[in-house]
C-alpha cells in the first residue's frame, strides 16, 4: 500500500484574509504542474453552499477549489458545514446531509463524534490524490476555542502538514497580526509554520521590503511572498464581510440593482457575475429608503425564510417592495426570496419556525410549505418564453442545482422547465411569473415585431420591463445574469458552458446556474481529461 499523500495547509490571522483564494491558487498551480490535487476544509461556517454530483451539500469555496484543481467536488472535501440560523443556532451538515440544529455549546459536545469523520474524509482524500491542500478557518490563535478546534492546528497535526500563515495588509496591522498569531501558538504548533504570506498588497513592494525583513527576523519564519490586491475576485464570497466590499459589487452604472440584505442572506455570491457586467451596479440595501432609485429589486436567498420575512415587514421594506412592484419595477425572488414573494409560507411541522402560517408579500400566486428533510440535487432547466425579463434567453438549457426544504406550489405560466434531474429525463414546470409581467412581455413583443412581422421580438429590441418576476427557489450555483431587464444587447452576456449539472425539484423551483467552472474547468475533446488554464483575472461568467 502506498503512503498517504502529503498535505499543505493554509491558515490565516483572521477570517477574510484570503485563505480560500490561496488554496484555490495552489490547487490550480499544482494541477498545472501535473499533480492530482484535491482541496480540504474540515469545518466550514457559511450560508453560501454548493451541491456535489452525488447530491451532497458543501461550502461554495471548496467547490470552487475543486474546479481549480480540475476535479469533481465531493463531500470529503468539506465533511462538516455549519449554516447559521436564528437564535444563535446553526444547522449541522455532515458529509453533505443536514443532521441537526444546535447551539454552540451543543456543537462542542458533538465534536468528539465529528473528529473521526473528519479524519476518515481526510484519509480518503490522501489515498485518492497525490497532494491535498487544506484550508483552516478563522485563526489558529483563537485561544478561547483551542480545546474545541477541529479545523486548524488539530487538523494540521492529523495531516502531518506544514502550514503557511497568511495575513491581510489591506485591512492594516498585518505585522502585528502575524507576529501576534505566532506568539499565541503552542511551541509544537508554531514549529509547523513553514512560511508567511502577505496578501492584498497595493503599491510599490520596495516600500514594504524593510518591514518584511524585520518580520522574518523577529519571527524566525521566512516571508515566502507578497500577493497583490486583486480587483476581480477569483473565488466566490463566503463571508458576509464581503458584502461591505464595494469594489466587489461594481461601480455606479446604467443599471442599478438593489439586493435586499436579509439578516440571514444566503448564496449572495450569486450576484457576483451580475456585478462584474459593465454598466451594472449591485447594491445591498437594508432600508426602505434605499430602493427608491433602483431599476431592479431582488429578494435573495435566506437560511430562514420566515425569520427574514418578519424582518422585511418590521423594517418597512416589504411595503416598499410592494409599492415598487405596483409602479411597474421588476421585483425578482431567488430561493427564499421567491418564497417571500408568494401569498404565504406554511410550516405545519415547525421545520423552520414556531408559526404554522406566515403571510408573505402576495406578489405571486404561489404558497410554500416546509417539510422535514432537505433536497439537494442537480438539474438542467430550459428557459421558457413565458419567463418575463428572462425571455431573451428563451430556449436555452442551463445547468442548475438547489438546496431547499420548502415546497412551493406550481404556477402557470412557469418561466423554466426542468428537463433533467440527477441524470434522468423529466419535464417539470418550475418557478413563477406574475400574470401582469407576462402580459406586458407579450405587448412588448408585438410592438418590437411591427406590422406584418410574425417573427416575434428582434434580438436588439428592448423588452418592456415587467412588473413582478420571481426567480425559482433553490440554493446553489451562480445565479442567471439579468441582461433582459434593460437595453443591454443579449449578445454581450455569455452563459456558462453547460458542464456541470444543476439541481432542482419537481414542480417547485430551481436556481438557474451559470457555473464558474465554465471559466476554470474545461475538457479536452481529444483526451477527455480536464484542461487547467492559468489562474488569472479574466472574464467572469455572464460577461462577453
Amino acid at each position: 500500500m502506498s503512503a498517504p499523500a502529503p498535505c499543505l495547509m493554509v491558515q490565516g490571522t483572521a477570517s477574510g484574509v484570503g485563505k480560500s483564494l490561496l488554496v484555490t491558487a495552489f490547487c490550480r498551480i499544482f494541477a498545472r504542474a501535473g499533480y492530482r490535487v484535491a482541496p480540504f476544509k474540515s469545518q466550514n461556517m457559511a450560508l453560501n453552499a454548493a451541491v456535489t454530483l452525488g447530491g451532497g451539500e458543501i461550502g461554495r469555496a471548496q467547490a470552487a477549489q475543486a474546479d481549480a484543481a480540475g476535479i469533481e467536488a465531493t463531500v470529503d472535501m468539506n465533511p462538516i458545514l455549519l449554516k447559521p440560523e436564528p437564535g444563535y443556532r446553526s444547522q449541522v451538515v455532515v458529509r453533505g446531509r443536514a443532521i441537526t440544529s444546535v447551539t454552540w455549546h451543543e456543537y462542542q459536545r458533538m465534536q468528539a463524534e465529528l473528529l473521526p469523520i473528519v479524519a476518515e474524509s481526510l484519509a480518503r482524500l490522501r489515498r485518492a490524490w497525490d497532494l491535498v491542500i487544506i484550508e483552516g478557518a478563522g485563526s489558529p490563535a483563537e485561544i478561547n476555542l483551542r480545546d474545541s478546534d477541529i479545523v486548524n492546528m488539530r487538523v494540521a497535526r492529523m495531516a502531518e502538514a506544514s502550514v503557511l500563515l497568511v495575513g491581510d495588509i489591506d485591512r492594516g496591522g498585518v505585522f502585528a497580526a502575524l507576529l501576534g498569531t505566532l506568539a499565541l501558538l503552542d511551541l509544537p504548533d508554531r514549529a509547523r509554520i513553514g512560511g508567511l504570506i502577505v496578501n492584498r498588497f497595493r503599491g510599490d513592494e520596495t516600500v514594504l521590503a524593510p518591514g518584511l525583513a524585520e518580520l522574518s527576523t523577529r519571527s524566525g519564519v521566512p516571508v515566502l511572498g507578497v500577493v497583490p490586491y486583486l480587483e476581480s475576485p477569483l473565488v466566490p464570497s463566503e463571508d458576509s464581510l464581503d458584502l461591505d466590499d464595494r469594489s466587489r459589487w461594481g461601480a455606479p452604472g446604467a443599471i442599478d440593482v438593489a439586493v435586499v440584505r436579509l439578516p440571514l442572506i444566503s448564496n449572495f455570491d450569486d450576484f457576483e457575475p451580475l456585478a462584474a457586467e459593465p454598466g451594472v451596479r449591485v447594491r445591498f440595501v437594508r432600508g426602505a429608503d434605499e430602493i427608491g432609485g433602483a431599476d431592479v429589486i431582488v429578494l435573495p436567498g435566506s437560511k430562514s425564510t420566515v425569520s427574514d420575512l418578519r424582518w422585511l415587514f418590521a423594517s418597512g421594506l416589504a411595503h416598499a417592495i410592494q409599492r415598487a412592484a405596483a409602479e411597474g419595477r421588476p421585483v425578482i425572488g431567488v430561493c427564499g426570496g421567491y418564497q417571500m414573494l408568494g401569498e404565504a409560507v406554511h410550516d405545519p411541522e415547525r421545520v423552520e419556525s414556531d408559526t404554522v402560517t406566515t403571510m408573505a408579500l402576495g406578489l405571486l400566486p404561489v404558497a410554500t410549505t416546509f417539510v422535514p428533510g432537505k433536497t439537494t440535487v442537480r438539474v438542467r432547466a430550459r428557459v421558457g418564453r413565458a419567463s418575463g425579463p428572462f425571455s431573451g434567453a428563451a430556449g436555452r438549457v442551463l445547468a442548475a442545482y438547489e438546496i431547499h426544504s420548502g415546497r412551493t406550489s406550481p404556477s402557470s405560466p412557469a418561466p423554466f422547465t426542468i428537463v433533467e434531474r440527477s441524470g434522468g429525463l423529466v419535464h417539470d414546470a418550475d418557478g413563477a411569473v406574475s400574470a401582469t409581467s407576462e402580459s406586458r412581455r407579450r405587448e412588448a413583443s408585438r410592438s418590437a415585431a411591427g406590422p406584418g412581422d410574425r417573427s416575434g421580438p428582434r434580438r436588439s429590441a428592448e423588452p418592456l420591463s415587467p412588473r413582478r418576476v420571481a426567480r425559482p427557489a433553490a440554493r446553489g450555483g451562480t445565479a442567471l445574469a439579468l441582461p433582459w431587464l434593460a437595453p443591454i444587447p443579449a449578445g454581450r452576456w455569455r452563459r456558462a458552458r453547460h458542464r456541470r449539472r444543476g439541481a432542482g425539484r419537481r414542480g417547485r423551483s430551481a436556481r438557474v446556474s451559470a457555473r464558474r467552472s465554465s471559466r476554470i474547468r474545461r475538457t479536452s475533446h481529444r483526451s477527455g481529461r480536464p484542461h487547467v488554464p492559468a489562474l488569472a483575472p479574466g472574464p467572469r461568467v455572464g460577461r462577453s
